[in-house]
């Protein structure tokens, strides 16, 4: 099971309202467990060595026919902050998680502001359990503002960069 589905179905379960699921197949275990009061969702895996992605596709593909209109482009929106801001995209948080803007202290940082970036450019790294993931860009354009302090937490859905797509 990839990351992006695991982050999918992280996903899927806050959007449905449901407070936990479980789902446990032969070589893998997962919950998810959501609070309504602080709108968090943690999950716990437990993965064994060798590919589990071939097991893991039909569960997946029933969960997206199952709510396929709950589904929308989960890093890009119209940034409705502001008036200056209405004509940027904004780049949201996938994940809960611990902001990161360089692979390593002593590397430099993905996205400068003023940075131009295309389609699936790496922008950050969110640390969620102790797994680095990158998130990359959904949009192209020129990076505005980094709305995000290094090393701080981040929520699901959260704005991290204003993109100008222009």
């Amino acid at each position: 099971m990839e990351l992006k589905e695991i982050q999918n179905l992280i996903k899927f379960v806050a959007k449905s309202g449901a407070s936990e699921v479980k789902l446990e197949m032969d070589d893998i275990k997962i919950t998810i467990k959501t609070t309504s009061d602080e709108k968090e969702t943690t999950f716990v895996q437990q993965i064994p060595m060798g590919g589990m992605q071939g097991q893991m596709q039909a569960p997946q593909q029933q969960m997206q026919q199952a709510a396929p209109a709950q589904e929308a482009p989960a890093a890009t929106q119209d940034a409705p902050a502001a008036d200056d801001d209405s004509k940027y995209i904004t780049v949201k948080s996938p994940i809960i998680g611990t902001f990161y803007r360089k692979p390593s202290p002593d590397k430099p940082v993905f996205a400068e502001v003023g940075d131009t970036i295309k389609e699936g450019d790496v922008v950050c790294i969110i640390e969620a359990m102790k797994l680095f993931n990158e998130i990359e860009s959904e949009v192209s354009g020129k990076i505005v503002k980094c709305l995000v302090d290094e090393a701080s937490p981040v929520e699901f859905d959260q704005p991290l960069f204003l993109v100008d797509p222009s």
